[in-house]
């Protein structure tokens, strides 16, 4: 039971080192199989995250994790109804419906979503049935509306319903009083993809930053959408400046109750690996010899033994430098 449940929570992870696997070899496929392989490896994350266990931690203020559908999904209860950042994946309704209901009967009615991935937005679709508030960056709205490709993992994303399309978007810093608390949103330039916000409960002093930082495992880069790891640095940097020694930090990815100093070794290893693999590229060492000299050696024994393995995420290093 508890490496299933380690596998819905991390699957969104196994798809890309999946993905990354394939291209890898080299190989080419027509864009039937392409597909075909991409939807066995979406199939396998919603599968996952059909049969996951909702692990529910809860914090301060009120504010509670659930944790084992995508990413790491933040729930405030209270007058204003149940407020929630990102949404998970949709085949894990039930399990997630009954954690909120268990939280407050209250219906949701604002949901956040930190950026357009589907292990962080595809459950939009049933919380937006219910009239919740759909807030997000205009770059995760233009995402979600049409279909969108991700290279590195083979697969074109369709575009969703309009119901579970953001509505109400902003370009750089977005301010909510919800429940009591001053919720604000704010836009890090591109990082993990080029839509990422990063959600500040005020006054409980906690901090969701979504995939611009995943705790203690190497994370993805999504290039397709304007990602990359100068970007991912950079939304470390803010993160730690906007964080005190006191802050709870929810992380996208990774054991969802974390820290500043936590966050800061995670930035440390971004930059080192960064230096790194750009020494490499400036050598005039092509992706696969920068891959085979092991630039990740010292890191790899904390934070390269579950999710995205130290030769691909060398790749998406290389890539960005």
């Amino acid at each position: 039971m508890k490496s299933e449940h380690m596998l819905s929570r991390r699957g969104f992870c196994l798809c890309c080192i999946g993905a990354a696997g394939f291209a890898a070899t080299g190989g080419w496929l027509s864009p039937r199989e392409a597909y075909a392989e991409a939807r066995g490896l979406v199939s396998l994350i919603k599968d996952s995250a059909a049969k996951s266990v909702i692990t529910t931690h809860k914090l301060r203020d009120g504010i509670i994790i659930l944790e084992g559908s995508g990413g790491n999904v933040a729930v405030l209860g209270g007058k204003d109804g149940l407020v929630m950042v990102d949404a998970g994946i949709s085949v894990s309704r039930k399990q997630m419906a009954k954690a909120l209901a268990e939280i407050s009967p209250d219906p949701v009615t604002h949901l956040v979503n930190t950026h357009w991935h589907f292990d962080h937005a595809d459950g939009n679709a049933w919380i937006g049935s219910g009239g919740a508030k759909i807030i997000a960056h205009e770059n995760t709205r233009k995402y979600l509306s049409q279909v969108q490709r991700v290279e590195d993992w083979d697969y074109n994303f369709l575009p969703l319903e309009p119901r579970a399309v953001p509505k109400h978007v902003f370009s750089k810093e977005h301010s909510l009083k919800l429940n009591g608390e001053s919720v604000t949103l704010k836009y890090y330039g591109p990082a993990h993809t080029d839509g990422d916000i990063s959600v500040m409960f005020g006054e409980a002093d906690v901090l969701h930053v979504g995939d611009t930082y995943w705790n203690g495992i190497y994370p993805f880069i999504d290039h397709s959408t304007g990602g990359s790891i100068d970007g991912m640095i950079a939304a470390s940097e803010a993160n730690l400046s906007a964080s005190t020694d006191k802050t709870i930090i929810i992380p996208g990815h990774g054991n969802p109750v974390s820290n500043r100093t936590e966050l800061q070794n995670f930035r440390d290893m971004l930059v080192a690996i960064r230096e790194i693999v750009a020494a490499l590229k400036r050598a005039g060492r092509s992706r696969d010899e920068a891959v085979a000299a092991k630039p990740t050696a010292a890191f790899d024994a904390k934070w390269g033994n579950f999710v995205i393995d130290p030769g691909f995420f060398t790749r998406l290093v290389y890539e960005g430098v």
